[in-house]
């Protein structure tokens, strides 16, 4: 078991998300719905973290999974 996320990418993932609805973010950076969860992080000590959107609008999901604002990109990014 791992608790280090594997970057998924260098750069944020841009989401329409709708209010009220709830996503799954994938914290470990395994899955293959990136940036949501599908379930890979089984092989690892890391968990998806819940977001429930508060308005409709887009919001930029972290891709390198290294975030301090997570599950919301921060430009951690640019430092990796």
């Amino acid at each position: 078991m791992t608790d280090v996320p594997k970057i998924a990418q260098k750069a944020p993932f841009r989401v329409e998300v709708e209010e009220g609805k709830s996503y799954f973010y994938c914290a470990c950076g395994l899955s293959a719905n990136q940036p949501f969860c599908d379930g890979s992080h089984k092989e690892t000590d890391i968990t998806p973290t819940k977001y429930t959107a508060v308005q409709s609008k887009p919001v930029f999901f972290c891709g390198c999974k290294h975030s301090s604002n997570a599950p919301l990109c921060d430009g951690s990014h640019s430092k990796l």
